[in-house]
């Protein structure tokens, strides 16, 4: 007699969906501080946490959207994506801000931080997400 054995069906990942309120970066920052422990990516837990968070703070602060959809999942074995999605389909924009403002740093931040970063329109609103690359190759 054999035994079957389970066979994965794609890319790990976590999601959760939460109020669009503040409260709810702290959540995402614990979903992928929990999400890149389990893949032993501690290398990406600090720039993920940043990143997820300044996803959530545009999200709150540029639509007027009831929930948001955090996603983070294992695109390859070298290549992490956080995504925020929400069904407000106005795209986001990189800031300019001049130096004596104190906001519209936040996607100059996630650009800075990650491999590489974008957005996917869809016709219920969008995805904006980014994309870390651990050690190991993509």
């Amino acid at each position: 007699m054999t035994a079957a054995r389970p066979t994965g069906t794609g890319a790990p990942g976590y999601t959760e969906t939460w109020p669009c309120e503040p409260e709810s970066a702290r959540r995402a920052r614990l979903l992928v501080s929990a999400a890149l422990d389990a893949w032993g990516a501690d290398e990406l837990v600090d720039d993920g946490m940043c990143i997820v968070s300044e996803l959530v703070a545009n999200t709150i602060d540029h639509t007027r959207c009831r929930l948001i959809r955090v996603t983070i999942r294992r695109v390859t074995n070298g290549v992490v994506r956080i995504s925020v999605a929400d069904k407000c389909r106005v795209t986001p924009e990189l800031g300019r801000p001049d130096d004596d403002q104190e906001g519209g740093r936040g996607l100059l931040l996630v650009e800075a931080m990650s491999w590489r970063w974008g957005y996917d329109l869809k016709p219920w609103g969008k995805v904006v997400w980014a994309e870390l690359r651990d050690g190991e190759p993509a």
